[in-house]
């Protein structure tokens, strides 16, 4: 009874240990191979007769003699120990009574810096070596910019072989102020330095007695105690479908491994590319049916509608959807001996969904030994560039920085159909980023001599004149809706009524003012800067202004309301369901789009993001024209100019 108790208690434990995943990373002959060796056996995790092997190896490849090579627990490939380097990437995995952990031994030298990426990829944190003989290498900057590149938030800075500099402080000092000095270009969020001796065992798994004047843990009590819990994306619900089951005609469940986020029974779900809704039935796994599900878990869905799902489609909250474009901005590691050929076609693979990929331009090219960007028409192995892919079909998509699983992706070579590039997805502009902006332009007014000019006549005085105070009905909905319809009535009858008031219509704008720009998340971002400005211009004039801009973006609206200015903005909802929109559909764009002939077409093939608190909701699919601005206009604030 005793011995079953002692088993199902060690099952029990062995099931609520945490999970963490580790990359080393550093220069060559740095100690990465060691370090991990002496993490494996001196915390238990080697066999006997592993170690056997280990110890008759030894004498092999060290035939001078000495201490047992513990690099060699990880350097499996004869080159590798024939060199003593790290080539290809080792995975470990070891445990203790508090946590499992996946260790990537990964190589250091120049000519394998893919293979350092690809072991980095997964990984929750990161052990970045730095000999203390020869300190802060070119490769150990190189690796720390590869790290903090592909998101790893928890880097462990381990100044290794402490001992050959006789556990001098002040050499473990300056290295941490050097180190230091540089990561702040790279912005680490945590970063932690323990100095230690692989070799000696000194800091690894217990504390060293050779340098009492390091007060912190040792390199495993970290690893222990580190908490990635809040590093995992519970908040965006991201399923690839990967594969639909049909074993019979009773059940029609889609597959995958949920990217992120928490779904539960019951959820309301949004189908991309196809925009259709329904709710979840059941959670299936292989255990069993379940009440919720969560990132990674794979499990099989069910829904209550029938709804046309295949594998490269994502399952998402309505409210919260990811990028859907064909164009995207990245950071590309190159892996391929073959250089990156701008005029090439490549595969591209993004969670499940695959397609066809040009590289329309190479910005730059990044020296990582300076952080510095460079001009470059090519990429050569190993290199890493910012580039701007055009994939042939939308990809659903979220930066990098946000979310690890939908924000990456691998180029393939479409010949050979050997990998050639991993990159990460970079966000586009948002409205923090140009709240910046104004700062960049007075230094362009500096430099260029100009200076903005005020006139003698303010807008409150062109109110006064007019007795009305100008504002901006911002009209949003999707394509169909009937914005344009109730923008024109709401402009025929404030001025039938004695306003001066201007409309400015979505399609109108792009054969004048906009006619330079395409429909991609940028440009459509710069149609809605460039009306909100013309907006603002025409309220200092003391004319009210009607717009109706599609405007799928909740932070482009956030952006027009923050140029108009909050008070002048008046947010209107024209609200209509989707098959609504599509019956009225006289131009035929619904059906363009959904052929493909129309590429990022809102509610098609991208996303419309509701308004969250809009001033005004008009459902045009229950009201008439006339109840709509009959609506509008009761929400319209007291204009008076008026002193009394």
């Amino acid at each position: 009874m005793a011995a079953r108790e002692t088993i199902e208690d060690f099952l029990r434990l062995s099931g609520n240990r945490t999970l963490l995943r580790i990359s080393t990373a550093g220069s060559v002959d740095d100690g990465k191979s060691t370090l991990i060796g002496r993490l494996l056996h001196d915390s238990k995790n080697i066999f006997e007769d592993t170690l056997a092997a280990v110890r008759k190896s030894s004498r092999t490849f060290s035939p001078e003699g000495g201490e047992i090579d513990l690099a060699l627990l990880t350097d499996g490939l004869k080159a590798e120990r024939e060199q003593k380097i790290t080539i290809d990437v080792a995975y470990r995995y070891f445990s203790t009574p508090h946590r499992n952990f996946i260790l990537a031994d990964t190589p250091g030298h120049v000519q394998y810096t893919r293979n350092m990426a690809t072991g980095a990829s997964t990984a929750d944190a990161a052990i970045l070596l730095i000999d203390a003989s020869r300190g802060v290498l070119t490769q150990t900057r190189r690796h720390a910019f590869i790290v903090t590149l592909l998101g790893i938030r928890h880097v462990i800075v381990a100044v290794n072989k402490m001992d050959m500099v006789g556990y001098d402080r002040k050499v473990f000092e300056d290295i941490r102020k050097e180190f230091s000095d540089f990561s702040a270009k790279l912005g680490v969020s945590d970063l932690h330095f323990i100095p230690i001796s692989a070799l000696k065992g000194d800091n690894v798994v217990e504390r060293s007695r050779f340098m009492d004047w390091y007060q912190g843990e040792s390199v495993l009590q970290y690893l222990e105690n580190l908490y990635v819990g809040g590093d995992r994306n519970l908040i965006d619900l991201r399923f690839p479908v990967q594969l639909v089951i049909r074993p019979n005609q009773h059940f029609r469940g889609f597959s995958g491994q949920i990217a992120s986020g928490v779904i539960r029974k019951g959820d309301e779900i949004l189908v991309l590319p196809s925009m259709k809704r329904s709710r979840i039935r059941t959670i299936t796994t292989f255990d069993g049916e379940l009440e919720e599900a969560f990132s990674p878990m794979s499990v099989t869905l069910t829904l209550e509608d029938e709804i046309d799902i295949s594998r490269g489609d994502m399952l998402v909250h309505p409210n919260n959807v990811p990028r859907v474009n064909t164009t995207l901005e990245a950071m590309l590691v190159w892996m391929s001996e073959v250089p990156l050929d701008l005029r090439k076609t490549y595969l591209l693979r993004q969670t499940s969904r695959d397609g066809k990929v040009r590289i329309q331009d190479l910005r730059y090219r990044v020296d990582v030994d300076s952080l510095h960007r460079e001009d470059s028409d090519t990429l050569r192995v190993n290199e890493i560039g910012r580039v701007v892919l055009q994939n042939n079909q939308p990809l659903f998509f979220d930066p990098y920085d946000r979310n690890r699983n939908t924000g990456c992706f691998v180029l393939i070579d479409a010949l050979d159909h050997s990998t050639v590039g991993a990159g990460m997805i970079l966000d586009r502009p948002t409205i923090d980023t140009l709240r910046k902006e104004p700062v960049k332009e007075q230094e362009i007014a500096r430099l260029r001599n100009i200076r903005k000019e005020t006139g003698q006549v303010t807008r409150a005085d062109r109110e006064t004149m007019l007795g009305k105070k100008a504002v901006c009905f911002w009209m949003t909905g999707l394509s169909g809706s009937g914005k344009s319809t109730i923008s024109a009535a709401l402009e025929k009858k404030m001025f039938d009524s004695g306003d001066l008031v201007y409309r400015l219509d979505g399609d109108n704008v792009r054969f004048g003012l906009n006619q330079d720009l395409g429909f991609s998340d940028a440009d459509r971002r710069e149609n809605i800067r460039r009306v909100a400005e013309v907006a603002r211009l025409l309220n200092q004039a003391g004319v009210t202004v009607v717009t109706s801009f599609i405007s799928p973006f909740r932070d482009d609206r956030d952006m027009a309301r923050e140029i108009i200015g909050a008070d002048a903005f008046i947010e209107v909802f024209v609200d209509a369901p989707l098959e609504v929109c599509e019956s009225r559909d006289s131009k035929g764009l619904y059906r363009k789009a959904r052929a493909g002939e129309i590429s990022e077409f809102t509610g098609i093939s991208s996303p419309y993001e509701l308004p969250e608190t809009p001033a005004v909701v008009v459902d045009t699919q229950r009201l008439a024209v006339m109840e709509c601005v009959d609506l509008i206009l009761e929400a319209l604030p007291d204009r008076s100019t008026d002193q009394e």
